[in-house]
């Protein structure tokens, strides 16, 4: 019997694990999209609404956050299958490689949101 399933190099390797784990890796990849949401909401929003910031400081920050909600569905993705690939293959989990990045983004986001509201 082959495996038709969507990608072929995730559900052609290894054996099928623990639905649970396959579900709660799912559940991760939702939580990445939901974060990919937000990012972009607020990076829209920030721009959008004004708010009293110094332009050039705001505008920074939207596109910022704009970035990183382009950004965070590709790690869910490829995180989504680097995990269900190394749980078919009883391998150690991987680390998801754009978390430091996000959370310099976020970080950069506030600084630049302080200064903007300091200096308007």
């Amino acid at each position: 019997m082959t495996d038709n399933r969507f990608p072929a190099s995730v559900f052609g390797v290894g054996s099928e694990p623990d639905a649970r784990f396959s579900l709660a890796n799912e559940r991760t990849f939702l939580a990445w999209i939901r974060t990919g949401l937000a990012l972009l909401a607020g990076g829209v929003a920030l721009e959008a609404l004004g708010l009293g910031i110094h332009p050039g400081f705001r505008l920074a920050a939207s596109l910022i956050l704009l970035v990183a909600g382009l950004l965070t569905p590709l790690q869910a993705w490829f995180g989504w299958k680097r995990s269900e690939r190394a749980l078919r293959l009883g391998e150690p989990l991987p680390a998801a490689p754009l978390t430091l990045v996000l959370a310099v983004a976020v970080s950069a986001v506030g600084v630049l949101v302080l200064i903007g509201v300091l200096v308007r």
